[in-house]
């Protein structure tokens, strides 16, 4: 593992629950596969959801060629695929395109995950068609996604946010299992854990942190998975 690596797995305790939740489902699912798991990870540049898992990663994201994609810090370009490269040491292949038109081989990933990518996609199924065409038989895909129940209209750079049932609907057409439930309570201390860390801003880096601690133990409580106004995400795990 690299430096960078370490130290990411150090602070997880301290990250968004959301990130905990992916990465606890990820680590469960290649644990139950022999050695060699493939993964690949969807927009997965800013993705430190498959840091340090013991797999064979592959991270597709989108070209940065707006302005826009600069400002809202989305896409990758030469320059971020080097520094991903030096700071990761499971990347296998890192493919700068389109997953609606990736041009993957049919079935050929174990597990394929989405975290908070489905929601900027224009053509949502066929986002999805293809995750199952590239993934393999008894393959997972894990994704989430804002909580449409709670939150109807979309923000500025989303395309739409799915009702619980909606999604499971999109999946059900190309998954034969697929299990969908509500995500990490919203309120003042989610909204605490999402401001930004920074050495120069230790005592707003400390807040963020606890807020995290605290957001964690909300959205570990039973009721969240199944109550539409408490949550923020969907939680995704659909089987091919």
């Amino acid at each position: 593992m690299t430096l960078y690596e370490v130290a990411r797995r150090g602070i997880e305790p301290l990250l968004p629950p959301l990130y905990t939740q992916v990465r606890k489902h990820i680590r469960q699912e290649v644990l139950k596969r022999p050695t060699d798991v493939s993964i690949l990870d969807v927009g997965g540049r800013k993705s430190p959801y498959t840091i340090g898992i013991p797999a064979k990663i592959t991270i597709l994201d989108l070209p940065r060629e707006s302005d826009t994609q600069t400002s809202l810090n989305l896409g990758i370009n030469k320059q971020i695929a080097d520094q991903l490269k030096s700071n990761r040491s499971n990347i296998e292949d890192l493919v700068i395109g389109d997953m609606t038109r990736s041009g993957l081989p049919d079935e050929s990933f174990d597990l394929i995950t989405a975290v908070e990518v489905l929601e900027h996609v224009e053509e949502d199924e066929l986002f999805v068609s293809e995750v199952s065409r590239v993934l393999k038989p008894g393959g997972t895909f894990i994704m989430t996604t804002p909580n449409g129940d709670f939150a109807k209209i979309p923000s500025k750079d989303h395309k739409r946010h799915y009702e619980l049932q909606q999604l499971a609907d999109l999946l059900a057409k190309y998954f034969d299992n697929v299990e969908v439930e509500y995500a990490i309570a919203g309120g003042q201390y989610r909204s605490m854990g999402l401001k930004s860390w920074s050495f120069r801003h230790p005592v707003k880096t400390v807040s963020s942190a606890f807020g995290n601690i605290v957001n964690s133990i909300q959205s570990s409580r039973p009721e969240i998975k199944c109550t539409a106004n408490a949550a923020r995400h969907l939680f995704a795990v659909a089987h091919k």
